[in-house]
């Protein structure tokens, strides 16, 4: 039998009991850290359903400070802002419309004249089959093979399948549009109240900053869309001459679709601009369409790498590598936006940034200009040290003492 003294340690006391339950504050901690992670999530689910949306205020805006400019100048005529708005956006939309009617009614003009001509091409075509490889085959035979072929009818099957989803696509993109133009408007309209509105609630020596900031952006953006137009109006002119050249009918409003189109519709805008040219080129002649094909691609390379980082230098005043840089990186992050916004975003940013960035004079070295001094070379200290134990001659001794002299008098 225990022993009533070694019972009555045993059992705990009350303080110890009291100590033993859990913390008055563990509780609401778990309470307070599953609130947190609800609200995360969603803030995620909100972020992701209004992404589109998000990235189409913000075109608008770079749209809007892109069209600032003309609005102001007309502001300051007396005109009303909101009419001055509505003038630049009208001048816009009768451009586009106007561009794209012409475009389209010469586009159906010529593929008109292709379906029309396309037995010819073929039978030009397998002429040229059977005198090269020596074949015998006959347009009918093509035509009826062509027609009878299993993956034709399955385009055909899936292309009457995806109607829906193609009109759903181009509804949503109109629907985009107009978001993106009614943005805009606004922004470009009441675009003092706005800076009004937001270094209202911005300490005064904030309001300065973003009031400097606003006044950057818009003047990048307008060197940016400055730059855009040059090249348009370089390319234009490039495939135009190429064009007229080749004898490819329409040739000034094909080189007008290639600059615009190029330079404006940001990834895709190239392979759009030239499979048009392609196209009617065809027409005229199968070999002609390749000659544009090969132009097409030899001018994309000149732009990216030599002309538009020189002229974005030079307009938008950022380096070529951090304008290359950028597209590149506002395409990964945003895809055709980042691309379209990378460069005026980016030059915005970094001469706001220059402001705040303390600069040194640089000393005057010639390491700084890219030259450096002539010691003495590193074979030369090699053989020196393999014949440490050897005497040297006279003649190594001067060539050592004028490297050395050389090497003292450049630094």
């Amino acid at each position: 039998m225990p022993e009533p003294d070694e019972i009555s340690n045993d059992v705990p006391r009350p303080e110890e009991r009291a100590d033993a339950r859990m913390p008055r504050w563990l509780p609401r901690a778990m309470v307070l850290a599953l609130a947190l992670v609800a609200c995360f999530q969603l803030a995620t689910w909100g972020f992701h359903q209004l992404i589109t949306l998000l990235l189409n205020v913000l075109i608008a805006f770079f749209l809007a400070l892109a069209v600032e400019p003309a609005v102001d100048w007309m502001a300051a005529r007396g005109m009303r802002r909101g009419l001055a708005t509505g003038l630049v956006f009208l001048s816009i939309l009768v451009a586009a419309a106007g561009f794209f009617a012409l475009l389209g009614s010469m586009l159906a003009g010529q593929i008109t004249t292709m379906v029309e001509e396309f037995p010819q091409y073929l039978d030009s075509l397998i002429s040229w089959i059977n005198s090269t490889l020596h074949t015998h085959l006959s347009r009918v035979e093509v035509q009826n093979n062509l027609l009878k072929s299993d993956w034709l009818q399955k385009y055909v099957q899936d292309s009457a399948n995806n109607v829906l989803a193609v009109s759903a696509t181009v509804l949503g993109s109109l629907f985009n549009l107009l978001t993106v133009a009614l943005f805009s408007f606004y922004f470009a309209a009441d675009g003092p109240r706005l800076r009004r509105a937001l270094c209202s609630v911005l300490p005064p020596h904030r309001q300065a900053e973003v009031l400097r900031a606003w006044e950057i952006a818009v003047a990048k953006t307008g060197g940016y869309l400055y730059s855009r137009g040059l090249m348009a109006l370089i390319s234009g002119v490039s495939h135009y001459v190429l064009l007229e050249v080749l004898g490819v009918p329409y040739a000034p409003a094909l080189g007008m679709w290639v600059g615009l189109v190029s330079q404006f519709i940001p990834t895709i805008g190239t392979y759009l601009a030239g499979a048009l040219p392609i196209l009617l080129a065809f027409t005229v002649n199968p070999w002609y369409a390749l000659w544009v094909f090969g132009f097409v691609v030899i001018y994309q390379q000149f732009e990216n790498y030599l002309l538009q980082p020189r002229i974005t230098a030079k307009t938008v005043d950022i380096h070529p590598a951090v304008a290359f840089g950028s597209v590149v990186a506002g395409t990964a992050l945003m895809g055709a936006v980042g691309a379209l916004i990378a460069i005026p975003a980016t030059a915005t940013l970094q001469a706001f940034l220059g402001a705040y960035v303390k600069r040194y004079e640089v000393t005057d070295d010639l390491r700084v200009r890219g030259r450096r001094g002539r010691g003495v070379s590193a074979l030369a200290r090699v053989r020196r040290t393999l014949r440490a134990d050897q005497p040297s001659s006279p003649l190594e001794d001067r060539e050592a003492e004028g490297a050395q002299e050389e090497g003292q008098g450049a630094h």
